[in-house]
C-alpha cells in the first residue's frame, strides 16, 4: 500500500495539473481513509481555509456521494443541488463555490482519493472540461497503483537471512523474474526518487556488489529483457523504445561487457553481479 505521504504528494500534483487542464480556479481534495472517508489536506486557488480540514464520510456532501457511487458527479449550482446531502454548506459558502465537480480516484477497487474541480459561479461544465479532470484521475489512479505495486515487491523482496535463496533452480528463478519485473517497473515510473529506490533494490538481488563496467539504467532494462528471452520488439513494446533504441542500447551494453553475442552479454552482466 502506498504510503500516506506519498498519496497526499501525488493527490497535490494531480489537483495542479487538473487546475490547469480543466481551466478551473480552484481544486482540491485529499486522499480517502478505508475507502469510506475522505480528509480534506490540499487546495489550490482558494481564498479561504474553510474547506481545509473537512471530513466527509460516504453519502454526505458531494464528494460523498462521489465516494459512493464511485463515479463523477457534476454540480451546477451546488446549492439548489438535491443530488447531495448539504452538510458542508456553511464552508463551501464561505469559499465561494458554485459549481463543483467531484471525481473519485479508484484504485485496486478501493477509493483512495477524491479530486474537485470548481468554479465560483453557476456554469456548466463543458465536456473539455470534464474529460480532463477525469484524465487526471485516471492518470493518479496509474500512479497510485505503480506505487502500490512497487511498495508490495519491495517488502517481498526485503533482504532477510532467513528468506535468502538458497540457489536451487526454482528459487533462483523466482528471483530473477521479481528482478525483472522491478526492473520493468521502474522503467515506467517518471519519479526519479522513486526510480533510484526501486534501482537499488534491484542491485541488493544480484547479491554481491557490481563489480567491472557499469550499465545505465536503459541498458540494464534491455539486457533483463534479452535475459528473458525476449525479442528487441519485445523489449521495445514493454519498455515503451523503439526497435532501434532497444538495438542502441543493446549494442552499448555488449560493448561495456565485451561480449559478441547477447547471450554472452546476460552470461556477463551475471558475473559482474548487475544481474541476478
Amino acid at each position: 500500500m502506498t504510503s500516506a505521504t506519498e498519496t497526499t504528494a501525488e493527490v497535490r500534483r494531480a489537483l495542479a495539473r487538473l487546475r490547469s487542464a480543466a481551466g478551473v480556479p480552484l481544486s482540491f481534495g485529499g486522499e480517502v481513509v478505508d475507502g469510506k472517508r475522505l480528509r480534506m489536506t490540499e487546495l489550490l486557488g482558494n481564498t479561504t481555509t474553510s474547506l481545509l480540514g473537512l471530513v466527509v464520510a460516504e453519502g454526505k456532501g458531494l464528494g460523498g456521494r462521489a465516494i459512493g457511487v464511485r463515479k463523477p458527479v457534476v454540480l451546477p449550482d451546488y446549492y439548489t443541488s438535491d443530488a447531495i446531502s448539504h452538510h458542508f454548506d456553511r464552508a463551501v459558502k464561505a469559499e465561494g463555490v458554485r459549481s463543483v465537480m467531484a471525481v473519485p480516484v479508484i484504485v485496486q477497487r478501493t477509493v483512495r482519493a477524491v479530486l474537485y474541480g470548481a468554479v465560483r459561479e453557476h456554469v456548466r461544465f463543458g465536456d473539455r472540461s470534464v474529460t480532463a479532470m477525469v484524465e487526471v484521475a485516471r492518470d493518479l489512479e496509474q500512479e497510485l497503483a505503480v506505487r502500490a505495486e512497487v511498495r508490495r515487491r519491495l517488502d517481498l523482496l526485503a533482504p532477510e537471512p532467513e528468506r535468502a535463496p538458497s540457489g536451487k533452480p526454482a528459487e533462483l528463478e523466482a528471483l530473477r523474474e521479481s528482478h525483472a519485473e522491478l526492473r520493468r517497473i521502474a522503467a515506467a515510473v517518471d519519479d526519479p526518487e522513486l526510480r533510484a529506490r526501486i534501482d537499488a533494490v534491484c542491485q541488493s538481488l544480484t547479491g554481491a556488489p557490481a563489480r567491472g563496467p557499469s550499465l545505465s539504467a536503459r541498458e540494464l532494462d534491455v539486457l533483463e529483457g534479452a535475459a528473458a528471452g525476449q525479442t528487441n520488439a519485445d523489449i521495445a513494446e514493454a519498455l515503451g523504445l523503439g526497435p532501434e533504441t532497444v538495438k542502441s542500447y543493446l549494442r552499448n551494453a555488449m560493448r561495456k561487457l565485451d561480449a559478441k553475442t547477447r547471450l554472452q552479454a546476460v552470461n556477463a552482466a551475471r558475473r559482474a553481479n548487475l544481474l541476478p
